[in-house]
């Protein structure tokens, strides 16, 4: 129950950070980095502003929305709520965003009721989130209902809870020295060439894909919304073509960012079969974060995985030798690509619960 006097707006969308408008999603890019702060000690995980805005004014694939909660001038508490445009989606995607020091005060609880009314009211019958947590052990932990991993409880996993929130997953938050001893990698990397065998060969690119990749791009894009282990999380098959290509990499660089790709194409039929992603911020002297890495089901078991890793490892090395480490979210019970990662020299850092609840 609210327990102090709110005032909530949507969040404005500017078309530039320095526009009169922009203050509040200015604001918005610095209460996302603080909160992951706060919580786990890892503000680079989180985007800025900068990296955030293009995402949100381009609603073709995903609509973005926001609302800002204040107490008199000062903010206190922020949610956003996104929504797939896929005509069978029927999920709405939450992040809610409240310091430390106004935790408690019944922020949290208004911008979830908020958030939940807002998703019904776009036709949505799923509301999903995801919280952070330290690596840590504590008397209360946790268990998702698929049975891999466990987090420790914090004050926002216990109100999701209250709320008729089911916990599905654990995610691995790993990172990857960049400036360690190479040789594992590249021992890792001769390993997996020899596994893939004659069949396979390896292409790798900097955004924008070449035109005569798109297609082949995209159909590995989408497999990664079905075959990525997901637990019960309920996620739409996303629809993906060359154009969206084209529109997701205009999104992801938009604030200066570099992205590259190395990606295994099957020599018989031509089609790319796995692929791996990393993306660095305008500022090279940043973390880089690892998103998509997937091998298609029908070409798991040959080593595949490792190879579009350590590749674009290496490449990277080279490429961006001011970045410190590479961090990427795995699922606990995916446990080829978690080997992958161990053997090649990722930690653990954080972990990520999933969370969802029918409305």
């Amino acid at each position: 129950m609210t327990t102090i006097a709110l005032t909530i707006s949507a969040l404005t969308v500017p078309k530039s950070l320095d526009d009169a408008d922009g203050a509040d999603f200015r604001a918005y890019g610095d209460l996302n980095r603080q909160i992951c702060d706060e919580l786990v000690g890892l503000p680079d995980i989180a985007p800025d502003a900068a990296q955030l805005l293009a995402g949100w004014q381009d609603s073709t694939d995903t609509l973005h929305t926001g609302f800002v909660a204040r107490l008199g001038d000062e903010i206190v508490g922020m949610i956003t709520i996104d929504y797939a445009q896929e005509e069978d989606a029927h999920a709405a995607e939450i992040d809610l965003m409240v310091p430390e020091r106004h935790w408690g005060r019944g922020v949290e609880d208004a911008l979830l009721s908020l958030a939940e009314t807002e998703a019904r009211a776009h036709g949505r019958s799923l509301v999903q989130t995801w919280t952070l947590h330290r690596p840590v052990e504590t008397e209360r932990m946790i268990v998702p209902r698929t049975g891999w991993g466990r987090i420790p409880a914090i004050p926002l996993s216990d109100a999701l809870e209250a709320r008729g929130y089911e916990f599905e997953q654990v995610e691995r938050n790993s990172e990857f020295d960049l400036h360690s001893d190479p040789a594992p990698l590249r021992e890792a990397m001769e390993t997996a060439q020899t596994g893939a065998g004659p069949d396979y060969r390896v292409l790798q690119w900097l955004a924008p894909t070449p035109p005569e990749h798109r297609e082949g791009y995209a159909a590995i894009l989408a497999r990664l919304s079905t075959d990525a282990p997901s637990g019960e999380m309920d996620f739409v098959a996303e629809v993906w073509d060359a154009e969206r290509v084209v529109r997701r990499e205009k999104r992801l660089t938009g604030a200066g960012q570099a992205l590259s790709v190395v990606a295994v194409q099957h020599i018989p039929s031509g089609d790319l079969v796995a692929y791996n992603e990393l993306l660095i911020a305008s500022d090279r002297t940043g973390v880089t974060h690892q998103l998509g890495t997937l091998v298609s089901s029908e070409h798991r078991g040959h080593r595949l995985g490792a190879l579009v890793k350590c590749a674009n490892l290496l490449h990277w090395r080279e490429r961006m030798p001011h970045s410190p480490v590479v961090s990427t979210f795995n699922a606990e019970e995916n446990r080829p690509m978690l080997g992958i990662n161990e053997a090649i020299g990722f930690t653990a850092v954080s972990y990520a619960g999933a969370w969802q609840k029918r409305i």
